[in-house]
């Protein structure tokens, strides 16, 4: 019988990914010696800081080799990611060796961003789509017309109260810099859509009352804590705005297994990880 790949690692298996390897906290990690969460500082803890951020989980501070609060809510995120292909991996926030492997696995290579494996397709009901925003692990995955993956962005998504509606939208419309601007003062008295928003519609036409925008509150990101509206980052939704189009098609979903995309897997030929995060 072949080996269950999402089996925690024992305790001979080495590190592969060039990030990792050399990290001796790691490979205690790995070989079960013990876990990595809040508390730990530390070369090993900036290493897996800078994979998270480059496969587009959000983590405000950046990598600093302190593992707090916004450290434990990128692993979580990751580790809902990772259980699509991992089973045994748990949201805990804390990484232990099933954690490790699977990012081991999924992380890019030293100088690159996004992801090879485990991808949403981006199709919903086998229509091409041009973003897939995944609820349950805060990410935003944004392809070309050909499907070729272009970069991946951390989110935050509707509140309990106020979900982020799941199903197909398109792109109905676009606000610039002054324009987002102005609508936040005029709604909130603040610059809370950030530098850029991107109205959506459902597929016919009707009013979803969801938007993608930038943030005042980047704190926030990689959380449900929205009216419904997908945040994200200032720098990542000028990326988006340049990139999308009026009547890009937007799937919502939980999850990267959801069977509407269809079953996660390796990207379309010729597919590679982004440049662009």
């Amino acid at each position: 019988m072949s080996p269950d790949p999402s089996a925690p690692a024992p305790a001979a298996l080495a590190l592969r990914n060039k990030r990792f390897v050399g990290q001796t906290a790691l490979v205690d990690v790995l070989s079960g010696k013990g876990s990595m969460g809040p508390g730990a500082r530390g070369t090993a803890v900036r290493v897996l800081q800078e994979a998270l951020l480059a496969m587009g989980f959000s983590l405000p501070g950046g990598a600093d080799g302190a593992f707090g609060k916004q450290s434990a809510k990128a692993v979580r995120n990751f580790q809902v990611h990772a259980q699509s292909a991992y089973p045994h991996v748990k949201a805990t926030g804390v990484v232990d060796a099933a954690t490790l492997q699977a990012l081991d696995a999924l992380a890019p290579a030293p100088q690159q961003t996004g992801q090879t494996q485990n991808l949403p397709v981006p199709r919903y009901d086998g229509i091409p789509v041009r973003v897939v925003v995944v609820k349950h692990e805060h990410r935003t995955f944004l392809f070309d017309a050909q499907g070729q993956l272009q970069g991946i962005f951390g989110n935050a998504v509707g509140a309990g109260a106020s979900p982020t509606d799941k199903g197909l939208k398109r792109v109905s419309g676009k606000l610039g810099r002054a324009e987002a601007y102005a609508l936040g003062q005029k709604l909130w008295g603040g610059p809370v859509y950030g530098p850029r928003l991107i109205d959506l519609s459902w597929m016919d036409g009707s009013r979803s009352g969801e938007e993608l925008h930038g943030t005042n509150a980047p704190d926030k990101l990689g959380e449900d804590v929205s009216h419904g509206c997908i945040r994200h980052g200032n720098t990542d939704i000028v990326t988006l705005y340049d990139a999308l189009q009026l009547k890009d098609a937007v799937a919502v979903v939980d999850t990267v297994k959801d069977p509407r995309l269809g079953t996660p897997g390796a990207p379309p030929p010729g597919n590679t990880s982004s440049s662009v995060a």
